[in-house]
């Protein structure tokens, strides 16, 4: 058989097959050499998932939420957004998972089952904000490679776990430490045998925060798998990065955690400012660690329509990394003038804070309202494109939505 006719004859048994499982007919032809969706370990990431979530790329899944979507005070798992970097473990072994802690600085190499973890260490329950380092990425211009975020890389769920820094303190810190770095059982793209697709870390210090977990439970229940069930590392107010999925071993650092996405300009922003379209050399960029002051408008949804003489009652959340946000304000002339919304305290340190705030409008006409919070150390959102960068991180200007009053 000659190797066109052999490929042809391939092609079509695959497509017959597909068909057979499908019980349907595949209805365009399928490019040589690409795996059908059907057949990824991870087909099932969007099961649960809410209609409305927004799709950015499938190989490997980032999915994104609209705005209006954000809406609950705790993220459910329907409405949370997905950041992989791989291929969701094709096998979880619940009863034989176990957590590894070892490293050049581990005083002593510890290996803990799950029912360890539940039953020698103190639980605690923290909402903590996650955010994607890209989330934002396509307000900027030019535009950067990357999936192009929009605002709706962000979640606030209620995690369940045990203290990172209890686990640490267990195992033994040596006094050369500086850095933890994680190792997740998600498959490399590439189905390369031990190949890891993603390993970051934080400082040894917001490591040993009280708020850093290493979690099981989200919301109540079982992590969902596509959000890194059985164990993940949860670390708010960074980049979600930091929060390792299908978690399997810690590492105790004497050196800045240097894994596949630590190093090159994976998560890093330049020292110094630079023109839009430029790229310093790896040497000039800074790893991302607190995540900046930000806020969403969650309701209403954008071009919503009132009718003239009624009040507009807005609402949605504002975090601010490591910090707390001290002041939300809006605006519907183009930032001309502000009005201070009502602020919540947050429930915890490190998760997002709800706002409210009730707004009119002078005439019939098309408007847009702003929203921009403020942090603890009194700096505010930009009302434009932040400082460019290559990688695109890091947007933080404000959100806003088109009202249209008649």
């Amino acid at each position: 058989m000659r190797e066109n006719d052999r490929r042809r004859f391939i092609k079509q048994s695959v497509l017959g097959t597909l068909g057979t499982i499908l019980s349907t007919e595949v209805v365009f032809a399928i490019p040589e050499g690409y795996k059908p969706l059907f057949f990824d370990n991870d087909r099932d990431a969007l099961k649960g998932k809410s209609a409305e979530m927004v799709v950015l790329n499938d190989r490997p899944w980032n999915v994104e939420a609209p705005a209006h979507l954000l809406d609950d005070a705790v993220t459910p798992a329907e409405k949370m957004f997905i950041r992989n970097n791989g291929i969701v473990p094709e096998t979880i072994d619940v009863n034989g998972w176990t957590l590894t802690i070892n490293g050049e600085s581990a005083k002593n190499k510890k290996v803990y089952t799950l029912e360890d973890l539940k039953k020698k260490f103190k639980p605690y329950t923290y909402q903590l904000t996650l955010e994607c380092g890209g989330n934002g990425r396509a307000g900027y211009f030019p535009s950067t490679a990357g999936n192009q975020w929009t605002n709706g890389g962000i979640s606030c769920a209620e995690w369940t776990g045990v203290r990172l820094r209890d686990i640490l303190e267990d195992a033994g810190i040596k006094d050369d430490a500086v850095y933890i770095g994680y190792y997740g059982k998600d498959i490399h793209p590439s189905r390369e045998p031990g190949k890891v697709v993603i390993s970051r870390g934080v400082p040894l210090k917001k490591a040993l925060e009280d708020e850093s977990l290493i979690a099981w439970v989200m919301n109540g229940k079982d992590i969902p798998v596509v959000h890194g069930y059985p164990l993940r590392l949860v670390i708010g107010g960074w980049p979600a990065s930091v929060s390792g999925k299908w978690l399997h071993t810690i590492s105790i650092r004497n050196k800045v955690h240097d894994g596949p996405k630590m190093t090159g300009k994976s998560y890093k922003v330049p020292i110094n400012p630079v023109e839009p379209g430029v790229d310093p050399p790896e040497d000039q960029f800074r790893i991302i660690e607190s995540m900046p002051v930000k806020s969403l408008i969650t309701y209403p949804q954008t071009g919503a329509m009132l009718d003239f003489g009624k009040t507009l009652a807005l609402r949605g959340h504002a975090w601010a990394g490591d910090l707390e946000v001290k002041q939300l304000e809006v605006s519907i002339d183009f930032g001309a003038t502000w009005q201070k919304a009502k602020l919540q305290a947050p429930k915890n340190r490190l998760a997002w804070q709800h706002w409210t705030a009730e707004v009119q409008f002078p005439k019939k006409g098309y408007y847009e309202v702003w929203a921009k919070a403020t942090d603890s150390k009194g700096v505010s959102q930009p009302m434009v494109m932040p400082q460019w960068n290559p990688e695109g991180y890091i947007n933080n200007s404000c959100h806003r939505i088109a009202i249209k009053v008649v």
